[in-house]
Formats: structure tokens, C-alpha cells, sequence
């Protein structure tokens, strides 16, 4: 059988037994808080949950690229996200024991008003939105062109699969095949990894030796993550979702073992792209080096993206129809879960056909919310309502700046690619921070 048949097999064959594995939500709580015989996730199903849900198609995808054009310091560099979950993790455990909030909305309700939740709301939702799209393209370059009909066949196909399992159980489900996805992602990577250190001429050595750390070859990207790590998670309630759930013990330790090795996982995925800087080859990291390695190894990277999106797109699915039935309070149903989670697949998709960028989903989006940074970082300190307006605005304003690249050259004081990333992040969060506390020494 030809490649294109056994990604098809891939694509349909474990979305179905993903479908007949899934649990069946039969009551809100199963399908909205993944409550399973009246028990919360455990530290380990918790933990891969995590891990998974956040090592996207796009991230892996990146990561591979990153690696290609910075060697392994381009994969540090991604990896520093994953200090977002510490944050989350250290913060939110804080929130939930000291403050006794049992959710972001709550927290922003009590201490912003109304008001404020609903224009975070609008933030997430537009997050949730790009998860969508920025997922789905991935899978569909595997099976062909941008803009061919195999592409945007694979990606109606595989967006319709999810959902249906997705639909079936909620975040019952999504946890659940979270653990499958997981099992079959450390695996998948492991035999990757194995045939490219099998190559005489390649070894860790040469992993380690790549790249250069220097600000233009990729530590601007790696400070910018840092930054963006502390307003970065609260935007995203796939993982935020997931952070009240459980005990806040059982979470603390989840989210702190989830930075650990999510890290790891992103780094060793980056590997792929310094083997493939070292063989000269160029455009998709991942791609390039799976079609080297022959058409065993090319459908174990299919299928690893696969995994990854798949579990980041269930999640999606989940965290939109709560966001909805739960947080906005607006109809606490099942059926309205099930069908608020068919009502965003067909909006995420719709950019598919608009050819949007994919590394612009993170990156930017991660730009535009670091007046969040403030609003989490102290959450504990008592300002005016106004606080948390100004430093939303203000963030929203330097996003805007990177994106039609307006920001002035002479406050960026690194060369290379992402200066500007790092340098509007710097200011930005520097001025976020004091906008957030003027309205308070004001009121002095």
C-alpha cells in the first residue's frame, strides 16, 4: 500500500478506537469537570494530561524547526514555555488554598467584577479559536499541499473524528485518550530518536555542540518565553481547566512534574531538527528527516502529530463548551456542551482556508496577553477595578506593536530573529506592571 493509504488508516483508524474506548458522559460533572466514579484525576493521570494536552502539533512542529535553525538551543528556547506551568501550578495552588477560588472566573469576578471576566472570556475564546486551525494545519501538510484537496481533506476529516469522541465524553474523554495519546507519543518518540542516534556520523556530541548561545542564534526567543511564561498560562484553560480539578496538592505536584517533563519532551523533539541541520536539509525539520529515513519512519512522525494535535484539539473542544456552559454560566447542559464543542470546530476551521501562519498563534497571542501578568503574578494585592483594564490594554497595545511591527528600533539591544519578540515583551511587561499599580499609589 502507498504512504498516502497508511496515513489515511493512521488518521481514521485510531480516531475510532479512540471513539469506542472513550468513556460516555452521562452527567455534567463527567463531562465538564472529568469526574469518574466520583473521583478526581490522580498525580499521574493528571501529570500526562498535561503534558500531552500542551505538546501540540504546532509546538512539536516548531520545536523540530527551531532545532533546524538554532540547533539545540533553538529547543531550550521553545522548552522555556513549559516554566508556565510552575507559574500556573505555584499560583493557582496559592489561589485555590489561601484565596478559596475555585476558578479563574471567580477570581477575576470577585476582585475585577464582572466586567473583567467577560473581557478575559473574549481573550480565551479567541485562544481557543486558533488551537483549531493552527493544530489542523499541521496534520493536513502531511498529506499533502496548502491549499490541495488532500490537505483540506485530511483536516475536515480529522477535525470531524475528534469531535465525535470529543463529544461523546467531554473532558472525561479528553483526559482519558490523554493518557492514550501520551503512552503512544513517548513511544512513537523514543523510535525516532533510536534510528537517528543508530546513524554512525550523528551523536549526542553533536546534539550538544550545535548551535550557538548567543541572543541572535536563539536565547531571544528563550528569554521571551520566560516572560511570556507568567501571563502565558492563564490565557490557555486547557491547562488552566485542568487546574481545578483535583486536590491543589494532587495539582501542584501534577503541574510541577508537567514542567519537568514537558521541557524534556520539546527538547529531545528538537533533536530531530539538529539531525537535520547537520545532514544540510531544508523546510519542515520533521518531514525532511522522515522521508530520509524511509516510509516507516515518516508514518511514526505522522503519526506522533497525529497524537499531539488530536489531544490538544479534544481539549479545545472541552475547554470552549465550558467555558460557555460552566464560566459564562450560560446553559449547564449536556446537549448544549455537545453542541457548543460542533460550533467551534466549524468557526476554527474556517482559517484553514484563509492560509493563516502557525507560529503566530503562539507567539504573538502570547505578546498580546502579558497584562495578565500582573493580575495572576499579584493576585493577593488589593488595587482598583481600573488596574486590571489598564494593564490588559496596555499589553493588547504591544502585541499590536509586534504584529505590524511598529515597535522602535532603538529600544531593541539584541541582533537576530526575535529581538523584536523579546524586546516588546521586555517593555511591555515592564509597563504593564506599572499601569496595573499607578491607580492604586493614586489612590494613596
Amino acid at each position: 500500500m502507498s504512504t498516502e493509504i497508511w496515513q489515511w488508516i493512521l488518521v481514521v483508524g485510531s480516531s475510532l478506537i479512540l471513539f469506542l474506548l472513550s468513556p460516555f458522559a452521562k452527567t455534567t460533572d463527567q463531562f465538564f469537570k472529568a469526574v469518574h466514579k466520583k473521583k478526581a484525576p490522580n498525580t499521574l493521570v493528571l501529570t500526562g494530561s498535561l503534558i500531552i494536552s500542551w505538546i501540540f502539533a504546532k509546538s512539536i512542529t516548531n520545536a523540530a524547526n527551531l532545532g533546524l535553525d538554532f540547533g539545540i538551543v533553538g529547543g531550550v528556547a521553545y522548552a522555556g514555555y513549559y516554566l508556565s506551568f510552575t507559574v500556573a501550578g505555584l499560583l493557582i495552588y496559592k489561589m485555590r488554598t489561601v484565596g478559596g477560588f475555585e476558578s479563574i472566573h471567580q477570581f477575576l469576578t470577585t476582585k475585577f467584577g464582572k466586567g473583567a471576566m467577560a473581557l478575559f472570556s473574549i481573550l480565551i475564546a479567541i485562544r481557543l479559536f486558533n488551537e483549531v486551525w493552527s493544530n489542523t494545519m499541521v496534520i493536513g501538510s502531511y498529506f499533502g499541499k496548502t491549499g490541495s484537496n488532500n490537505y483540506y481533506l485530511a483536516i475536515i476529516v480529522f477535525t470531524l473524528l475528534t469531535l465525535a469522541y470529543a463529544i461523546k465524553g467531554g473532558l472525561s474523554s479528553s483526559i482519558f485518550t490523554d493518557i492514550i495519546q501520551m503512552v503512544l507519543f513517548a513511544i512513537l518518540l523514543l523510535v525516532i530518536l533510536w534510528n537517528i542516534f543508530s546513524i554512525e556520523d550523528f551523536s549526542a556530541t553533536d546534539v550538544v555542540t550545535s548551535g550557538s548561545w548567543t541572543f541572535e542564534l536563539g536565547l531571544n526567543l528563550f528569554f521571551a518565553a520566560i516572560i511570556q511564561s507568567f501571563s502565558y498560562p492563564f490565557h490557555d484553560p486547557v491547562l488552566t481547566d485542568r487546574a481545578f480539578i483535583s486536590s491543589p496538592k494532587v495539582t501542584r505536584k501534577s503541574f510541577l512534574w508537567a514542567s519537568l517533563l514537558g521541557a524534556i519532551c520539546i527538547m529531545l523533539f528538537s533533536v530531530i531538527g539538529v539531525y537535520a541541520q547537520t545532514q544540510g536539509f531544508k523546510g519542515q525539520a520533521a518531514v525532511e528527516v522522515g522521508k530520509a529515513f524511509g516510509v516507516i519512519i515518516l508514518l511514526v512522525i505522522n503519526f506522533i502529530m497525529i497524537t499531539s494535535a488530536a489531544s490538544t484539539l479534544d481539549s479545545t473542544f472541552s475547554s470552549f463548551s465550558k467555558l460557555l456552559a460552566i464560566d459564562l454560566g450560560m446553559v449547564k447542559d449536556l446537549t448544549f456542551g455537545r453542541v457548543s464543542m460542533a460550533a467551534i470546530a466549524i468557526l476554527g476551521t474556517l482559517p484553514v482556508f484563509l492560509d493563516a501562519e502557525i507560529l503566530s498563534a503562539t507567539t504573538i497571542s502570547g505578546t498580546m496577553v502579558i497584562g495578565l501578568t500582573p493580575v495572576f503574578l499579584f493576585w493577593n494585592i488589593k488595587v482598583p477595578k481600573i488596574s486590571f483594564y489598564l494593564s490588559i490594554f496596555c499589553g493588547l497595545i504591544f502585541g499590536f506593536l509586534l504584529v505590524f511591527k511598529a515597535f522602535p528600533e532603538a529600544l531593541i539591544f539584541t541582533e537576530g530573529k526575535y529581538a523584536d519578540l523579546l524586546w516588546v515583551n521586555v517593555w511591555g511587561i515592564i509597563s504593564c506592571i506599572t499601569v496595573y499599580f499607578i491607580p492604586k499609589w493614586l489612590s494613596k
